[in-house]
Parts: C-alpha cells; sequence; structure tokens
C-alpha cells in the first residue's frame, strides 16, 4: 500500500507540472506531498506491526495500536477541514483560472495549455462559454466567437460563435 501511495504522489507531481499555469497557489503540491508522506509513514507502521507479531511484543503491539488510532484521527480531522475549506479551494481555482483565461491570445504557451485542457475536458470556459465574452482575447479578435478548443468534437463546422452555443 505504501508504495501504491508513493507512485500516486509521483503522479501527481508529475501531472502538476502539465497544469501549473493553472494552479498558481504555492499549496496545489501540498495534497501530493501529504500522500507521499502517509506512505512513508505507512511503511514504518507496517514494519512495527510486523515485528510486534512476529516477536509477541505487548508495547510493539499497544505502540502499533496507537499508531493506528493516532492515523484514525488525523483522517477524521482532514475529512472534516477538507468539507469546510472546499468552497475556499473552488474560489481560488475558479479566480485562478480566470487570470490564465486572461492571457489567452491563441499562440502563446498559455494558449495551447487552455486549449489542451478544454480539449481534455470537453468544457469551455472556467463555467460555461459565457466566460470568454470578458477576455481580452474575445475583444481583440472582433468575431465573437470562443476558441476553437471549445467546440465539440462531433461538430465538424464549428467556428466557435457564441450565437451557436450547442456547438460548443
Amino acid at each position: 500500500a505504501a508504495a501504491g501511495l508513493s507512485y500516486v504522489g509521483g503522479c501527481i507531481i508529475k501531472t502538476y507540472k502539465s497544469y501549473d499555469n493553472f494552479v498558481q497557489d504555492k499549496y496545489a503540491l501540498l495534497p501530493a506531498v501529504i500522500i507521499i508522506c502517509v506512505a512513508v509513514v505507512m511503511f514504518i507502521v507496517g514494519l512495527i506491526g510486523c515485528c510486534a507479531t512476529f516477536r509477541e511484543s505487548r508495547f510493539g503491539l499497544r505502540l502499533f495500536f496507537g499508531i493506528i488510532l493516532f492515523i484514525f484521527i488525523a483522517e477524521v480531522s482532514a475529512f472534516i477541514l477538507g468539507f469546510v475549506y472546499r468552497e475556499k479551494v473552488k474560489t481560488d481555482v475558479q479566480r485562478t483560472m480566470r487570470s490564465v483565461f486572461q492571457k489567452y491570445n491563441g499562440k502563446n504557451s498559455v494558449s495551447s495549455l487552455v486549449d489542451y485542457l478544454q480539449e481534455q475536458l470537453r468544457c469551455c470556459g472556467v463555467k460555461n462559454y459565457s466566460d470568454w465574452i470578458t477576455t481580452q482575447w474575445f475583444n481583440s479578435t472582433g468575431n465573437n466567437s470562443a476558441p476553437m478548443s471549445c467546440c465539440r468534437q462531433d461538430m465538424k463546422n464549428c467556428t466557435g460563435r457564441l450565437d451557436h452555443p450547442e456547438e460548443l
């Protein structure tokens, strides 16, 4: 289990590099770091549990039980904190995404990242296609359209125009 968690933490860190423009918060990698730390702790706790069981040590088994109880309390606390702060995280991510969308010009690296994200997630804008109305790119193009990455994949003749939202 510890090896599996280490792999997941590593994958999150690797994936973060693809989306670091969207997640500019300094705490964005905190979950991945926590997962890797939990993996190390799980390995140590598992080792203590195995050794205590093998030696039939009462002290070792009590220590193992205490550590498991502490981990359970920490998990419940993390769940409660996650539930309490979920709206703040959502608001922060949306604010950061809007600032990235403002930098979109169709040619720079931020633009290719936005296009990639919209194509992969099959979405358009932060909440919907109308988010593009307030961007500098929308105002500078003058063609009343969203980027082509907003087009649905099954629409062959999509132009990205906002007056045809069924294509987006």
